[in-house]
């Protein structure tokens, strides 16, 4: 149905011709780079970016918008295209250099329309510029640039064309201060058998009268007449600075246009009679008695202008220079609104804003996306798609997380304040109290989309609901978050804040809703950031803190840190990193907070010392370099030529730097039981040092989890008494696609795809199959199904994962022989080879093409530690070290959950370590390496496998709420709205199909005998024992004055609002029920005390007598 009616649509804008406009073959149009190249940005047009370019051959300059990639609102474009095309030149309307295709199969190809340069920018821009300075502009330079605007008017009528779309924007200004008209995407072409159009099109506040009639009256029309009153309305735009009724919604001033007089100037009386006389013809309401372009230019004020226009526009130069050395003025863009899209006046009620998307009236991505564009504008970043939350990150502080909200969104029906993510997290918490049942918030969405932090905000919501009777396990659980992040989050170049890990935190609650304890689970963190991070981005956050701690602390040099020149792992190519640590007091505000966080959850200040030595041994072992020594035997052999750096990384560690350095440049192979040493190379030298450095940081990652979990784990009593329930929340890695993506992206999107499948089937697949099992008619809804999908990824033996496996246990694999086998096992349309590039593959994800690059992938899924290594880690005087590698490790890769703690800890450097002074627990040392390392070829993919495993396993115990993050711009600037953008993440996540679903389905199926078991208190009496069954069913149902739900075979389906009405009614039963028996047990423990006393009384009556 809409596909045929955007089919009709498009038609009928072909039809506007008189000529058969040409199809765009975008593979025909020549390619870009041969003629143009970029300079600079320019700004940031309707679809797309415009930039500076210069012709290769000549050097002549230009202006071209972008299209990047080719969206599906390319009509405009083409019949722009066709405009400038068929169009002479004239010096009043911008020229026409051609319009060119940049293919790219990969991502999507790129449409170039080139365009004459118009660096004095728009009249709009000139205008605001001066108000904001304190001047205005003369009325002699408006009536010049208005006789300029005219002029290219009168070129574009004589040519049959309605502009339709004349605004200060869509007036340029050249440098030399020349007045063109531009952008030509909704013009229309008058035919001479057709001198009038009905279409309402234009941009709310210039439209004329006519044109907004046209939308409700069919038999209304418009002729050229159109672009006077726009005019007219620009003209104010250049004496007021903004048009009449600017700051109303854009959809209101169509009800107020026709029906207000004709607007003027706001103070008429500071300008020229002309000026106003002219104004007031061109916004005459009735278009057959407005004048014409050619009739305008013979008025008085335009005619002002003849025989000054070179004196005149060399004024408008020199002001347009004056400008330049002013600050720029934010561009105000007014979206246009035409038929195309869905801005009708006769539905402007419905864009009333709406909490609920699934109460719109008309559904489709242009209302859904106007209604988030406009709430966004608003900073209302939440929206309700039935029990789902949308939420935009705002990239700014908003003051709505106060206590004083907290109260707020406590027990009342979501309807009762706006949309809010405490909303979801009180939602989450009632579900569990009042039905018993574990609940499980799912926050997903793209890499800074703002998922991070709405996993604080409702750990801060439901630490709040859960009002723990201790106030210190509250503080606990509230820092949980802040010292992880420090250690698994990391400055990506999209994200200041990017979870490098994924993380599970369940707090546990008592049956009465009473938080008594929290447990995180942790998953895949990304330790290859550790020893190399990506150009633009950091290492994990924790490293920058404790150096700029511990520099004001004056303690570098206890932990061997250098003062000047900072340690490899994270220098970076600007050369300014020590300067920052030193210099920005925000690190050392962090490094204060985590400390704060380490004592607040309860570990002890030796743990906190090895941890920190540990860090900077860390630091320390990425220093060490290696060479290679030359013999007459023998090449290969390396060697640490700075003695000083593996001096510090063994002082600090606690370890000989003797063995230390045998365990980097050798490793042992045992050959028909005996046991030879090999050097190694330097490049295997320096690879075992990164190995080193990863698992250090890697299992003391897992150790302060398992630490955190330990000291948060709720009272043994407590939990044996009652049993309690818990809610999980999920923050994990969002969807990235990077310019170059490696293994740590094809990890994080696979996880991706598993929550999205997990999406689907709980809003989609599950719904419709048991429509279908129970016999309830209902419109199936389509949705993309990721199954396919995750199976090319995770099934054996030829998915992708274990492709990868099988290749990672051939010692001579390389990553092309990696990427020839995913060729020829992957046959699937998921996957492809782009050509001309050998190592790289491209993965058709949920959220798009992802192109990555194999180097290196082996490699990182071995991931091995040699066993060397971790004999001589188990060496170490820091008893901390010791356990990090004595404790084996799990299927997810992390180290196992045990209840030690560190008990000895060295406080001091020691100068000088040996192995026989070593003190090591005798059961440590008899535990084999192998059995704390992956030498046993456990593979990253294979810890990943289980890891998603053991995530799905918690997540399907508990009932789901959805979180959805939308990220509403690329920039991370505040109030900054890309349609695009967000389109694109409403279309991969399905929230059109969630909105239908939501609008027409039934979420929540229960089966009688737990809907009569749950809810039967809403009908009957407590001393009724109600049969499982329909008629009892609908019994409650009728009581509780529902409607809108259906009886399946044996279940009832109910809406999502349904539940929330319920567990409402029912908790207000429950209410009076406990008002009931508090009564009752005060009565019947006041007769018993008057049984009692009346009872002494006359026993002692007795021993009287």
């Amino acid at each position: 149905m809409l596909q045929s009616a955007l089919l009709s649509t498009r038609k009928h804008l072909y039809g506007l011709f008189h000529y058969n406009p040409m199809m765009l073959g975008l593979e025909s149009l020549p390619d870009p780079t041969d003629t143009w190249e970029i300079i600079e940005t320019i700004g940031k047009g309707t679809y797309g970016k415009v930039y500076k370019v210069t012709n290769k051959r000549d050097g002549s300059l230009a202006a071209v918008k972008i299209l990047d990639p080719v969206s599906d609102m390319d009509e405009e474009i083409e019949a722009e295209y066709n405009i400038l095309q068929f169009l002479p030149n004239h010096p009043n309307v911008v020229k026409f250099y051609g319009m060119f295709y940049k293919a790219d199969h990969c991502v999507g190809g790129q449409l170039w329309l080139v365009l004459e340069l118009c660096n004095g920018g728009s009249v709009t821009e000139l205008v605001k510029g001066l108000l904001r300075c304190g001047q205005r502009l003369d009325e002699a330079m408006i009536s010049y640039i208005l006789y300029g605007a005219l002029l290219g008017l009168q070129h574009l009528h004589n040519n049959r064309i309605i502009h339709r779309d004349v605004k200060g924007n869509n007036i340029l200004l050249t440098t030399e201060g020349g007045v063109k008209l531009v952008d030509f995407g909704v013009s229309a072409q008058l035919t001479s058998t057709r001198l009038r159009r009905n279409t309402s099109v234009g941009t709310p506040f210039w439209m004329a009268p006519e044109v907004i009639a046209c939308e409700q009256q069919y038999d209304s029309s418009y002729d050229a007449r159109c672009d006077v009153w726009s005019l007219g309305i620009t003209a104010i735009e250049l004496g007021d600075g903004d048009p009449p009724l600017f700051d109303m919604h854009p959809v209101k001033t169509l009800f107020k246009i026709p029906r207000n007089p004709p607007p003027t100037l706001l103070h008429p009386e500071k300008w020229c009679e002309e000026f106003n006389h002219f104004i007031s013809q061109c916004l005459i309401k009735d278009f057959e008695r407005r004048p014409s372009v050619t009739h305008l230019l013979d008025h008085p004020f335009i005619k002002g202008v003849h025989g000054k226009v070179l004196f005149l526009q060399k004024q408008l130069a020199k002001v347009l220079q004056d400008q330049k050395h002013q600050n720029p003025v934010a561009k105000t863009r007014h979206e246009r609104m035409h038929t195309r899209r869905p801005y009708h006046v006769e539905d402007a009620e419905k864009y009333c804003l709406e909490d609920d998307l699934v109460n719109l009236e008309v559904l489709d991505e242009d209302t859904i996306i106007h209604q988030l564009q406009k709430r966004y504008a608003d900073l209302l970043i939440y929206t309700y798609v039935g029990d789902i939350l949308i939420a935009l990150n705002p990239f700014q502080n908003l003051s709505i997380y106060s206590p004083q909200f907290s109260r707020l969104y406590h027990g009342v029906k979501r309807a009762s304040n706006p949309p809010h993510i405490f909303a979801s997290a009180d939602a989450a918490y009632q579900c569990m109290v009042t039905l018993s049942k574990d609940q499980c918030i799912v926050i997903s969405g793209e890499s800074g989309s703002g998922k991070t932090e709405s996993a604080h905000l409702i750990v801060q919501h439901l630490t709040f609901l859960g009002k723990a009777n201790n106030q210190t396990l509250r503080e606990k659980i509230l820092q949980v978050n802040s010292l992880v992040e420090a250690f698994g989050n990391s400055c990506t170049a999209i994200n200041d804040n990017s979870s490098r890990f994924g993380k599970y935190l369940e707090m546990m609650f008592t049956p009465t809703g009473v938080v008594m304890g929290a447990r995180i689970s942790e998953y895949l963190l990304e330790k290859s950031r550790v020893i190399k991070q990506a150009a633009r981005e950091k290492n994990f956050h924790i490293f920058y803190y404790i150096y700029a701690g511990l520099h004001h602390q004056k303690k570098l040099s206890d932990f061997r840190l250098p003062e000047e020149k900072p340690p490899r792992y994270i220098a970076d190519e600007t050369g300014r990193v020590m300067h920052d640590i030193t210099s920005k007091e925000s690190y050392r505000r962090q490094f204060e907070a985590i400390q704060h966080c380490f004592r607040i959850i309860g570990f002890t200040d030796k743990e906190v010392h090895s941890v920190y030595r540990i860090l900077a041994g860390i630091l320390n072992i990425g220093n060490i370099e290696f060479a290679a020594i030359s013999s007459q035997h023998q090449t290969d052999k390396s060697e640490v030529p700075n003695a000083e750096a593996l001096q510090n990384a063994a002082s600090v560690l606690c370890i000989s730097p003797e063995e230390l350095q045998e365990a980097l440049t050798s490793h042992c192979v045992v050959t028909r039981g005996e046991t030879i040493i090999r050097a190694n190379t330097v490049d295997r030298a320096a690879d075992v040092r990164d190995a080193m450095s990863k698992a250090l940081y890697g299992r003391l990652f897992s150790w302060i989890v398992n630490r955190i979990n330990t000291l948060l784990q709720p009272d043994e009593n407590i939990c044996s008494a009652g049993g309690g329930m818990n809610v999980g929340i999920l923050d994990i890695f969002g969807f990235e696609n990077f310019q170059r993506n490696s293994f740590e992206q094809l990890c994080i999107n696979i996880a991706n795809e598993q929550i999205q499948y997990y999406f689907n089937q709980h809003v989609f697949a599950l719904e419709q199959m048991e429509y279908q099992n129970e016999g309830i008619d209902a419109v199936p809804v389509e949705y993309e199904d990721n199954r396919p999908l995750l199976d090319m990824f995770l099934q054996k033996p030829l998915g992708l994962l274990a492709l990868l496996d099988e290749e990672s246990r051939f010692p001579q694999a390389t990553d092309q022989t990696l990427v020839d086998k995913f060729e020829d096992n992957l046959r699937c349309k998921y996957f492809w080879r782009p050509k001309g590039v050998e190592l790289c593959f491209g993965i058709q994800h949920y959220a798009g093409k992802v192109l990555y690059d194999a180097s290196g992938v082996l490699e990182k899924n071995r991931d091995t530690l040699p066993a060397d290594v971790v004999v001589v880690l188990r060496t170490s005087e820091n008893k901390l070290l010791q356990q990090l590698f004595s404790i084996p490790l799990t299927k997810t890769g992390n180290l196992a959950q045990t209840r030690a703690r560190i008990t000895v800890a060295s406080s001091s450097l020691p100068p000088h370590f040996s192995a026989g002074k070593a003190k090591v627990d005798t059961l440590e040392v008899i535990r084999h390496p192998e059995e704390t390392t992956n030498m046993k070829r456990q593979t990253v993919a294979s810890y990943f496998r289980y890891s998603l495993m053991d995530l799905l396993s918690k997540m399907v115990v508990g009932q789901p709420h959805f979180v959805r993050c939308i990220k509403p711009n690329d920039d991370r600037e505040a109030l900054q709205f890309s349609r695009e953008r967000v389109l694109a993440q409403l279309r991969s996540t399905g929230i059109l199909e969630t909105v239908s679903i939501r609008r027409q389905g039934y979420s929540h199926r229960i089966l009688f005998e737990e809907f009569v078991k749950r809810y039967y208190y809403l009908a009957f009496t407590a001393h009724q024992t109600p049969l499982a069954s329909k008629e009892s069913c609908v019994a409650i149902l009728e009581k509780s004055r529902l409607d809108h739900w259906v009886l399946g075979k044996t279940k009832v389906f109910l809406k999502y609002y349904h539940v929330e009405q319920l567990n409402l009614l029912l908790r207000e039963v429950i209410g009076r029920v406990v008002v009931l028996q508090a009564y009752t047990k005060g009565w019947l423990g006041a007769r018993r005390y008057k049984r009692v006393r009346e009872k002494r009384e006359k026993g002692a009556i007795a021993i009287q007598s």
